[in-house]
C-alpha cells in the first residue's frame, strides 16, 4: 500500500491554515495510507484538520521524517507539500531544501511528490533559485495565484483550496440571489501587531452608514486569535458584536462558530484572504479590505474570474465606500457563479493529483509559463 506523507502542522493561531490542509488531505487520502506531522497541536487543531482513526498522526518531526524516507527507498511513498503562503527567504525554503533526500528516494523508486495551493508573498531571486530542485523533483507543481504562477515560470496555475470549503454547490448556486435571513455584517482586521496601522475614521463611518441602510448587524470576528484585541476595538468603535477567541475553544469549535455566523453574513470585509474567502464560500459577498497597500485578495480572487473585490480600509470618504459595497453587494450572480466555476477547476486538480498518486497519470509536461487549472 502507498503511504501518503504529508505536513498538516502551520500556524495553530490561523483557522485558515487548517483549512487549507484539511482539503489537500482529502484529496490524497484515497491514493493511501496518511501519515501527518502536526508537531504539538493544540485543542480542537487535529479535529480542525479532519483527521481519521486510519490517519498515522506524528508529533516528531525527525520520527515522521524516518518513516518517509523508508518508505520512498522501499517505494512505497509519495509526498505531499503543506499548502498555502511561502516566503522566498533562506528560512522559506526550509521545507523545500531539508526534504529533497526524500524527493530523490521517491523520484529513484517511483513514488510522487505533489505541490498543490502554494503561493508567495515576496518576489526574491536567489530563494526561487532555491526551489527549482524541489520543482524539478516534482510530478505536480500548482501554484494558487496567477502572479505567483507567473513569477516561477514553471508549473500550472489553481484557485486556492479554500475555495471548495463551505456550503454545497447546490447551496451556492441558491447564494446568486439576496436572501432577507443574511442580516449581519462581518469585518476582522489583523492585528498581531499592535503598531500596525489601524481603518481610517472614514471607513468605520462608512461600514456603520452601509450596514444601517440594509438593517445588518454588525460583528468583529477573530479568525487568527493573535488578531483578538483587534477584534475588540473593531467593535467598540463599531458599535457592534464580537465573535472572538479566548479561553479554551478549539480550533474546529471555532470555525464552527464562525461559519454559523458567516451562513447569515449579507457582506464581509477583512484584510485576512482565507476570512474572506471562508465567509465567501458560505455566502457573504466578498470584499478585501488592507489598512496598508496589499493586493493579496484581488490576486487569489483575479485568479478565479473576479475583478475588483478590494476597498482600501484607508479610504478618506465614507460615501464612497458605501457606493463600492452597494456595486459589490450587486454583483451576486457573477461572484457565485465564479465560485461555482472555481470548484470545477479544483476537482479536476484535484482528480489529476489522484492519479498520479495511484501511477495512473503520465507526469505533466515542463512548462515555461503557468497553465490555467
Amino acid at each position: 500500500m502507498t503511504k501518503v506523507f504529508a505536513i498538516g502542522r502551520g500556524q495553530y493561531e490561523n483557522v485558515g491554515d487548517i483549512i487549507l490542509r484539511r482539503q489537500l488531505l482529502d484529496w490524497v487520502r484515497p491514493a493511501g495510507e496518511l501519515h501527518v506531522y502536526v508537531g504539538a497541536s493544540p485543542a480542537g487543531y487535529d479535529e480542525g484538520l479532519g483527521l481519521r482513526p486510519g490517519d498515522r498522526v506524528y508529533r516528531s518531526l525527525r520520527a515522521w521524517y524516518q518513516v518517509a524516507l523508508a518508505s520512498a527507498v522501499r517505494g512505497e511513498a509519495a509526498y505531499v507539500f503543506k499548502p498555502g503562503e511561502i516566503q522566498l527567504t533562506l528560512v522559506g525554503m526550509k521545507e523545500h531544501l531539508s526534504l529533497l533526500p526524500l524527493l530523490v528516494a521517491l523520484k529513484l523508486r517511483g513514488g510522487a511528490a505533489i505541490r498543490a495551493g502554494v503561493g508567495t508573498r515576496n518576489y526574491a531571486a536567489v530563494p526561487r533559485a532555491l526551489m527549482r530542485p524541489s520543482i524539478a523533483l516534482s510530478d505536480r507543481t500548482l501554484w494558487r495565484d496567477d502572479a505567483t504562477g507567473r513569477y516561477m515560470g514553471t508549473g500550472a496555475v489553481m484557485p486556492d483550496l479554500a475555495f471548495g470549503e463551505g456550503a454545497d454547490d447546490a447551496a451556492v448556486a441558491r447564494f446568486a440571489s439576496p436572501a432577507p435571513e443574511r442580516n449581519a455584517l462581518v469585518v476582522s482586521m489583523r492585528g498581531e501587531d499592535p503598531a500596525r496601522p489601524y481603518p481610517s475614521q472614514a471607513w468605520l463611518d462608512g461600514v456603520r452608514a452601509y450596514a444601517a441602510a440594509h438593517e445588518l448587524e454588525i460583528w468583529a470576528v477573530t479568525q487568527v486569535w493573535t488578531d483578538e484585541e483587534r477584534t475588540r476595538r473593531l467593535a467598540a468603535d463599531l458599535g457592534g458584536q464580537v465573535l472572538g477567541w479566548v479561553g479554551p475553544t478549539g480550533h474546529d469549535e471555532q470555525e464552527r462558530r464562525l461559519r454559523e455566523l458567516y451562513s447569515r453574513t449579507a457582506i464581509v470585509l477583512s484584510d485576512r484572504l482565507h476570512v474572506v474567502i471562508a465567509a465567501f464560500t458560505e455566502g457573504a459577498v466578498p470584499v478585501g479590505s488592507p489598512v496598508e497597500g496589499s493586493d493579496k485578495v484581488d490576486r487569489h480572487f483575479t485568479t478565479i474570474g473576479i475583478e475588483g473585490v478590494t476597498v482600501p480600509a484607508a479610504t478618506d470618504s465614507a460615501d464612497e465606500l458605501v457606493t463600492r459595497l452597494e456595486a459589490l453587494a450587486g454583483r451576486r450572480a457573477e461572484l457565485f457563479g465564479a465560485l461555482l466555476d472555481a470548484r470545477r477547476r479544483l476537482r479536476g486538480h484535484r482528480d489529476d493529483i489522484q492519479q498520479v498518486l495511484s501511477g495512473r497519470s503520465p507526469a505533466a509536461p515542463a512548462t515555461t509559463e503557468p497553465v490555467a487549472g
